[in-house]
């Protein structure tokens, strides 16, 4: 699964945000971490994703391969 180039480009620009993927048999995961100490929030509204990161916004299409997105401790999570 390709990370969406919104995070990416962010990732480019910014030290602080780091993505990291990993590939399985059992499917792809791709992280997000937005830094430490950094609240996470996610909203969909139909296929575009909508996640807000201190005080920082990404909006995106959801991956085709995405079967699921959440957050964790200050991460994002695709799977």
């Amino acid at each position: 699964m390709n990370t969406p180039n919104q995070l990416r480009s962010a990732a480019d620009e910014q030290e602080d945000l780091t993505i990291a993927r990993r590939e399985s048999e059992a499917g792809n995961v791709v992280t997000v971490d937005f830094g430490p100490g950094v609240e996470v929030s996610l909203d969909l509204l139909g296929e575009l994703v909508i996640v807000v990161a201190g005080d920082r916004q990404f909006e995106f299409e959801m991956p085709d391969e995405a079967t699921e997105l959440s957050t964790n401790n200050g991460m994002l999570v695709i799977e």
